[in-house]
């Protein structure tokens, strides 16, 4: 139901053996569509009045009465389509023009009997010096008891919709208005502390004032008069400053709650739209999901049908084999024919040679020939007959063709609409393999790492434990250097008297003094030493006085050093181990 007019028109009412006589009568015209498969169309004119709730005319116009009956009779010029909108154009008019003293445009209701009863004329009339025109004339029937019932039950419920929406704007604006007027007077108090503050700071500084100076001038109690004047006209002018402010903020607030109202009456409104068109949005809604049942229904049918179709041509399909089959062992049978047909030609070219000397024998081979073309004729009978049963079943195949491909077309659109569905599918599988592709490659990356991880740690473990190594081979050398150079230095007995030259320090830190000469070797340490010995000593002193005097920090151990792999190799190679036992120090510990 879509409402395309509602206005309140003056109407003049005359009924008969009375007076006539104006009255504001509300004319609502309102567009029904789909109300039965017949009429898809109807236009309904209503007149009511909204003092009167009893009184209530309709009238409803579809399509083809508007063709058969009123178009003809009143000699319309338009067609149903562009007849609501002329008709709505005609009440324009006359409700422009109804406040005028001489109106152009009237609206009658013309009644047959004394009280508004029964079916009644509403016509449109132009009036001008001459006559008047009757633009429109329908005629409407008075609406009975449940019409009635049905307009006052909405008229209800729109009222109480109504209702409900102002009892709910007058609470929200009471709530509004409550907060201003809290605001107000929290203002309103705040200023008037505002002037008792200033009013006792000025009477304390009068007093003050007028304390000080009343011992040393009493010339000065006229001025301090004088300022107590000015002080109190000064308060009485912010008094009236303040009682104005207030005056323009409740004047303000009074235009604001104007302006709410009118914003609530234009809501309202909207409000009513909003509902006709989601009225027939619903409407509209119901047809569609009838419209999809039906093709719903339809398609199953069309399901059915196609499924029952397939069984028949399945059977149909198999039926053409096993005739197919015949045929081929009929032609089969016939090739066989045919040689024997050859054969019997030759034998016949072979008893014509043979004519004069064997004239029995051809007797009996010309019964054998009449016995075979017999034969061949009654063959050749029932290939006519198979071959006009393979043309009906021909026929017949093409017209299930023809069945199949009106029921492809309906399979094609659902096919493709599963591969539209299919599609999406596959896009969906194809972004969860590329996931699954990209949660294996970071897997791998973590494994990778943990890999790297492990064999960094190996590593680290290795050069640690090379470190221990190097840390004891350097300790051991340093022991077993500073054990000979003190048995073959002839100033180690200065060494022991000046302590300077020796370092007691914990760690592995040692000083050594290498001779620039031969070194003195007493005759008891050389019987001690071998020649092996002396050339693997002579290395180490080089090296021993190339790093004399390095700190403990060189030989201490670092987490963050590069391990040397080949050193102790290197040393045990060029550094033979001794089997004698050290000689005992006093600084180095054996």
């Amino acid at each position: 139901m879509e409402e395309l007019f509602s206005e309140v028109l003056q109407v003049n009412v005359r009924c008969r053996d009375c007076e006539e006589r104006k009255a504001n009568i509300r004319v609502t015209i309102e567009l029904q569509l789909a109300t039965s498969p017949v009429h898809k169309r109807d236009l309904l004119v209503r007149l009511t009045d909204d003092l009167d709730p009893y009184f209530l005319f309709n009238l409803s116009i579809s399509e083809e009465d508007f063709q058969s009956s009123l178009k003809v009779q009143q000699g319309l010029l338009i067609d149903f389509a562009s007849f609501p909108q002329k008709f709505i154009d005609l009440l324009n008019l006359c409700y422009s023009e109804q406040e005028s003293d001489n109106p152009r445009f009237l609206l009658h209701l013309l009644c047959q009997s004394a009280v508004l009863e029964g079916p009644a004329n509403f016509s449109v009339v132009e009036t001008n010096a001459f006559k008047h025109l009757n633009h429109l004339s329908l005629r409407l029937a008075q609406g009975s008891d449940k019409h009635i019932k049905d307009y006052l039950a909405v008229c209800l419920s729109s009222l109480k919709a109504e209702k409900q929406a102002l009892e709910m704007k007058l609470k929200k604006t009471e709530e509004d208005l409550s907060r201003q007027l809290s605001y107000a007077q929290q203002t309103l108090s705040e200023k008037t502390k505002e002037l008792d503050k200033l009013r006792s700071e000025w009477t304390s500084q009068s007093s003050s004032l007028s304390n000080r100076h009343t011992l040393e001038l009493q010339s000065e109690r006229e001025k301090a008069v004088e300022l107590q004047n000015r002080l109190q006209q000064q308060t009485e002018q912010l008094r009236h400053d303040l009682e104005s402010t207030h005056k323009r903020s409740t004047q303000e607030l009074q235009s604001r709650l104007t302006e709410l109202e009118a914003s609530c009456r234009e809501l309202t409104e909207r409000k009513y739209k909003n509902e006709s068109v989601i009225r027939d949005l619903k409407i509209k809604l119901v047809g569609a999901e009838e419209e999809c049942q039906r093709s719903k229904q339809q398609v199953l049918s069309l399901r059915r049908e196609n499924s029952t179709l397939d069984t028949e041509v399945h059977e149909k399909e198999r039926v053409v084999s096993q005739l197919q089959m015949r045929v081929a062992v009929l032609e089969q049978e016939i090739k066989d024919k045919d040689q024997l047909m050859r054969r019997t030609k030759e034998v016949l070219e072979a008893t014509q040679q043979q004519k004069e000397s064997v004239e029995e024998n051809a007797e009996s081979k010309e019964l054998q020939v009449r016995k075979l073309e017999a034969t061949v004729k009654s063959l050749s009978e029932e290939l006519i007959k198979a071959n006009g049963i393979i043309k009906k079943l021909q026929g017949e195949v093409r017209g299930l063709v023809g069945k199949i491909k009106v029921k492809n077309t309906v399979t094609v659109s659902q096919e493709k609409i599963l591969q539209d569905m299919t599609e999406k599918l596959q896009s969906v599988e194809k972004d969860l393999q590329s996931t699954q592709q990209q949660l294996g490659t970071r897997d791998e990356q973590v494994s990778k790492l943990k890999e790297q991880l492990e064999l960094m740690v190996q590593k680290l473990n290795e050069s640690r434990e090379v470190l221990k190594t190097n840390e004891n081979v350097i300790s051991w050398l340093n022991k077993q250097l500073n054990e000979k150079q003190l048995s073959r230095n002839p100033q180690s007995t200065d060494a022991v008297e000046n302590p300077s030259l020796v370092s007691t320090t914990t760690g592995l830190r040692a000083k050594f003094y290498p001779q620039t000469g031969k070194p003195a070797v007493s005759p008891g340490a050389t019987a001690d030493v071998t020649p092996a010995e002396q050339r693997a000593v002579q290395p180490a002193n080089r090296l021993i006085g190339d790093y004399a005097g390095l700190d403990s920090k060189y030989f201490e151990r670092r987490d963050d050093s590069i391990p040397v792999y080949g050193l102790p190799s290197l040393l045990h190679r060029e550094f033979p181990q001794r089997t004698k036992p050290p000689v005992a120090s006093a600084y180095f510990s054996a």
